[in-house]
């Protein structure tokens, strides 16, 4: 009955994986069941969604030299004196109030 019903769901719309299936199961067809049950119907029906995520885990090219910064301390991080040597990190996160944000940690 379940599986049935998760089948029909992934035949309207092939996009959804298994979490939005069991939220759909829950609001439109009134069946409460856990999210892993779902997960484990989907895997034996060969259910999956149709959604690929690209990784784009590095924000540079580093077959571009220009790209690349010089490296000025060559891993010596022991300084003589203190403000000797400073460093900082510019990271990228996602977010949802624009496409990416520049955080400078240090």
């Amino acid at each position: 009955m379940i599986a049935e019903k998760i089948e029909k769901i992934h035949t309207e719309s092939p996009d959804k994986g298994y979490r939005r299936i069991r939220d759909d199961l829950e609001r439109y067809h009134g069946i409460k069941v856990n999210d892993k049950r779902v997960l484990r119907i989907c895997r034996k029906k060969d259910i999956k969604s149709t959604i690929k995520y690209t990784n784009n885990g590095c924000t540079r090219q580093a077959a571009n030299p220009q790209f690349v910064a010089e490296n000025i301390l060559n891993r010596e991080f022991y300084a003589d004196a203190p403000n000797e040597k400073w460093l900082t990190d510019v990271t990228e996160f996602k977010s949802f109030i624009s496409r990416s944000s520049l955080f400078f940690l240090n």
